[in-house]
């Protein structure tokens, strides 16, 4: 014998369902539609709500072939979040920062965030902290337009968030594109660019892609955990920025017109800084990655010099012949 049906709203029927769902391991479709008195199609409707509203919802495919809708394990409700006006104003000179987001969904997540937040206050706080934010934005930063990648970057935030496997298609420089079999463990911001961190299956190790070169994302069905031992800096090792190479041991000598720039930074978290008589400054540290730390060395032309080792020195001296010789060359076309 079936049910009367319920005349409520949606939302009373939606907490019904969150109920159910909260108070067991998760339940089928025929069930819900069974409990709430509603057709499967009006089951399917409120499951998406309670997506959209930004629940932990996941499902899983049984033994015997239902789908079984569930929360994330240890999922519980999060109370409401309030903010001091010194938070605020934190918050705010942080999206300033975040410009390199534009046209992707983290975008749209941050525009929802600050919109409850502006809806909160009173308009002419408001208008300050957005004037702060405008301050702090980066100005001529070069920065990469992601918009051509926002269907590939959802495709990674569902999987980022419920941990589920991919099949991604990457295509590194000057070569075939490879696929790869890939649990997604975070996404990485750097120099604002987007990298995509996890294990790749293929290759039985940790792996760093360049969102910009993911040219097919699947996501898939397969959930994984990620390990309890894993750290950021597993995906980065030794590296000066994110190339991990072997490390090198590195000796450099800045001139005293920015010597000044060096010591106010700590470029490594073993560097040794040595004064010089008329205000030089020696730099030592270990790291990998040639390509960045030449690039960071090639920003303090000409008040640097390279000393150790060899073949970096060799790699800095090369780099600057080539750059004279495209000049005279540009120069003479």
């Amino acid at each position: 014998m079936t049910k009367p049906a319920k005349k409520y709203s949606q939302a009373a029927r939606l907490h019904d369902v969150i109920r159910v769902l909260e108070a067991r391991y998760g339940a089928t479709v025929d069930e819900l539609a069974e409990e709430c008195a509603v057709d499967r199609r009006t089951v399917y409707r409120d499951l998406q709500a309670i997506r959209d509203a930004g629940y932990p919802l996941v499902s899983e495919r049984q033994d015997d072939g239902r789908m079984l809708y569930r929360f994330i394990t240890g999922f519980k409700k999060i109370p409401p979040i309030t903010f001091s006006l010194n938070e605020l104003m934190t918050l705010y000179l942080c999206r300033g920062q975040l410009a390199f987001l534009a046209g992707t969904p983290f975008q749209d997540d941050l525009d929802a965030i600050f919109g409850r937040i502006r809806s909160s206050l009173p308009p002419r706080s408001v208008a300050h902290l957005e004037r702060l934010a405008e301050a702090a934005a980066p100005r001529f930063q070069g920065l990469r337009d992601y918009r051509t990648r926002r269907p590939i970057l959802e495709k990674l935030r569902e999987a980022l968030l419920y941990q589920y496997r991919c099949e991604i298609l990457y295509a590194p420089p000057r070569r075939e594109p490879e696929t790869y079999r890939f649990d997604p463990y975070t996404l990485l911001f750097f120099k604002d660019s987007l990298y995509l961190g996890g294990f790749a299956h293929n290759r039985g190790a940790l792996r760093l892609f360049l969102v910009d070169r993911l040219q097919e994302v699947a996501v898939t069905t397969e959930r994984f955990e990620v390990p309890d031992t894993f750290r950021v800096e597993d995906l980065t090792g030794s590296a000066f920025g994110l190339i991990d190479d072997d490390p090198m041991e590195i000796r450099v000598r800045f001139g005293s017109q920015i010597a000044h720039l060096i010591r106010e930074r700590t470029w490594h978290p073993a560097q040794i800084l040595e004064e010089e008589e008329g205000g030089s400054l020696l730099l030592s540290f270990s790291a990998g990655g040639e390509k960045e730390i030449l690039s960071w060395l090639y920003s303090y032309l000409p008040h640097v010099e390279v000393l150790a080792p060899p073949l970096l020195r060799s790699s800095f001296l090369e780099g600057l012949s080539e750059g004279i010789l495209f000049q005279k060359s540009e120069t003479s076309a």
